[in-house]
């Protein structure tokens, strides 16, 4: 994977995480434990610290920069959907950025709080904990309902099942040439308890 020195500073990646072949990250970026690092995302730590603490994810295209003296964090659990960017601001712990959000810096995203798919989360916005954040300059726009958090904490475990199912089975091959015979589809199935919210994900035929 591209893992690149700068000034001395070297990425820190556990063995207990997964970073994609394709991820670049530069200098001072510090991960957690059971973080996902998708394809093609970008984790630049040459102007101000990048930390992603554990059990959270960063996914496919995404981008995390800031300026100096200025930390870009994402919470326990957190979750960073495809291609948003976060620029020198703090998502705390459990919280969502949809895909192709950006929040910008010194913004802060509350615990457990969802910003929604294209959002733009302006310079030095404090959202607050638990609510739905949508639009363009992104607001808060009401709290959320116990599905929508047991929704957002079953995608998030499915990312750290993802973390354990990359480091084992993960690796580059040749293409088939055709659909072999008797080739079965797998599907991600959840098995909830309704009570505790708490899921466990397996790979059913």
């Amino acid at each position: 994977m591209p893992i690149y020195q700068i000034d001395g500073l070297t990425p820190v990646v556990p063995e207990e995480s997964f970073v994609h072949p394709t991820a670049v990250l530069i200098g001072d970026v510090i991960l957690g434990k059971g973080v996902y690092v998708g394809p093609n995302a970008s984790l630049r730590g040459d102007f101000g610290r990048i930390v992603v603490k554990d059990g959270a994810n960063i996914q496919d295209n995404c981008v995390m920069h800031g300026f100096p003296e200025q930390d870009t964090v994402v919470g326990e659990d957190g979750h960073i959907g495809h291609s948003a960017i976060l620029h020198g601001c703090i998502i705390r712990r459990n919280a969502l950025v949809g895909m192709n959000a950006v929040v910008m810096d010194g913004a802060v995203i509350g615990e457990n709080s969802i910003v929604g798919a294209s959002a733009f989360v302006k310079a030095k916005a404090e959202m607050p904990a638990n609510y739905l954040i949508v639009g363009s300059p992104a607001k808060a726009i009401r709290e959320l309902s116990e599905q929508e958090l047991a929704w957002k904490k079953q995608g998030t475990h499915e990312y750290q099942v993802l973390v354990t199912r990359c480091k084992q089975t993960l690796h580059q091959v040749e293409p088939l040439r055709e659909i072999e015979p008797g080739r079965n589809a797998w599907y991600l199935m959840r098995i909830c308890d309704r009570n505790s919210n708490r899921c466990k994900i397996i790979l059913s035929l």
